[in-house]
């Protein structure tokens, strides 16, 4: 019975960390405007994406490429990689390439507080861990996210041959 008992109370200061790490991991993403930047990234690669189609488009077939396309590759994006599919998974990433201590540094840090000298190789330590938060994060989006490039390449083609174009020959029907 002492046994189940001092079990029982490691889980709970367990899973009790876990979830103090993860609430910091939260705090940590949003005083880092982690959310405006993903969104940021977001809509830069929206815009070179339709800037790729529209060029290809236009080339081979003289046609530009309406804005209804545009909104319609556009809005697959939105809705792919919204941050709220993203960031339970970017906090755990966090929480689990960093200590608790490391996270609050960072949130000390982005806070505009100094750092003590005691902290400092936890710091280094944190910031160090950034290529394997970025490599975990990159394949979580690749899990999550079923991605666009399909649903272009049928907007595109559908709208190529609804204009009488073939998609695959790119020269008028005739």
């Amino acid at each position: 019975m002492l046994t189940s008992a001092i079990i029982v109370a490691a889980l709970c200061v367990f899973y009790g960390a876990s979830a103090d790490s993860l609430q910091s991991a939260r705090t940590l993403l949003k005083v880092s405007n982690s959310e405006y930047q993903f969104n940021k990234q977001i809509k830069d690669h929206v815009a070179n994406v339709l800037r790729t189609y529209s060029s290809i488009v236009a080339m081979e077939t003289g046609i530009e490429l309406p804005n209804s396309i545009r909104s319609a590759i556009a809005d697959c994006y939105a809705r792919e990689y919204d941050w709220n599919k993203f960031e339970r998974g970017f906090a755990a990433i966090l929480s689990q390439h960093m200590s608790e201590v490391q996270i609050e540094l960072l949130i000390g840090f982005y806070r505009n507080e100094s750092i003590p000298p005691s902290q400092i190789e936890n710091f280094k330590n944190a910031i160090s861990s950034a290529g394997a938060i970025a490599s975990t994060s990159a394949d979580l989006i690749y899990r999550t996210s079923l991605g666009c490039v399909h649903q272009d390449a049928e907007i595109i083609a559908r709208y190529l041959s609804d204009a009488g174009l073939i998609a695959s020959h790119h020269k008028p029907v005739e």
